[in-house]
Formats: C-alpha cells, structure tokens, sequence
C-alpha cells in the first residue's frame, strides 16, 4: 500500500491539480482560438488574396491515384486520398492560429503577474535613536 499511498499524495498536491485544470482549460481555449482563426480572420486573409479558403492552398506534388473521384483542385479531397501535398496554406493557418494563442496566453499572464504582484510600500521612516534626539534639542538649545 505504500506505493498507493505515495501515489494519492502526489495527486493531491496544488501543482498536479493546477497542471490537470490548465491543460483542461486550454483545450477548451484552443478550440476557441481555432474558431476564430478558421472563421473569422483567415476567411479575411483568403479573400485579400483571392481565395474563399486560405487553407486550401497547396501545391501537388505526386499524381493522383487510379480510380480518384473527388475534387483535384480540392485539398481536402487530395488529403484524404493519400496524394502527396505542400499544404502551404494549411501551414499558415496553424501559424497564424499559434500566433493568436500565445499572444492571448502572454496577455493573460501579463495580466495575472500585475494582478497577484503587491505595490511597493514606502519604507517606513527610520526611527532615530534617542541620544540623537537629545543631542539636536542641546544643540537647538544652545542656539537660542
């Protein structure tokens, strides 16, 4: 049992708890990133270059197969029937997804670090030590 145990204790700990919620919550982000990738800003980007879908940019590289009855203009009929393909603009699509992603997480952060970090507190004024205080009264004293 004491293998078990050790386990139980290593799971609950805060850090193996935190490390579970994160990756949860960041596929769950992902998702949602990847959304506004695919459906907002590369359907502008396709269209600033002339194409209705960014990701389907590609250039064929080996022939199509015998008996091939989808699309040969279509990426996604060619992926699916194994032809060999530089899918430059599937590539970017992920590119531009990544970038997206971790600009929001270094947002996030950002904003966590100014959140959880205390303003500087002014130092307290020293206080001075007595026998300077009763030296400056005589010397106060004797300039009146």
């Amino acid at each position: 049992m004491g293998l078990i145990s050790e386990f139980k204790t290593f799971i609950n700990r805060g850090n193996v708890m935190d490390l579970a919620v994160g990756v949860i919550i960041g596929g769950a982000f992902a998702t949602i990133t990847k959304s506004l990738t695919d459906d907002l800003i590369m359907p502008v980007v396709g269209y600033l270059f002339g194409g209705a879908d960014f990701s389907g940019y590609f250039l064929r590289l080996g022939d199509l197969p015998e008996g091939f009855k989808g699309n040969p203009n279509s990426y996604a009929d060619l992926k699916a029937a194994g032809v060999a393909m530089f899918g430059w603009g599937q590539f970017l699509t992920v590119l531009v997804n990544f970038i997206i992603l971790a600009f929001i997480i270094f947002l996030l952060v950002k904003l966590v670090n100014k959140v959880l970090t205390k303003p500087e507190e002014a130092p307290a004024p020293a206080v001075t030590p007595e026998d300077i205080v009763l030296l400056r009264e005589i010397r106060d004293s004797l300039k009146k």
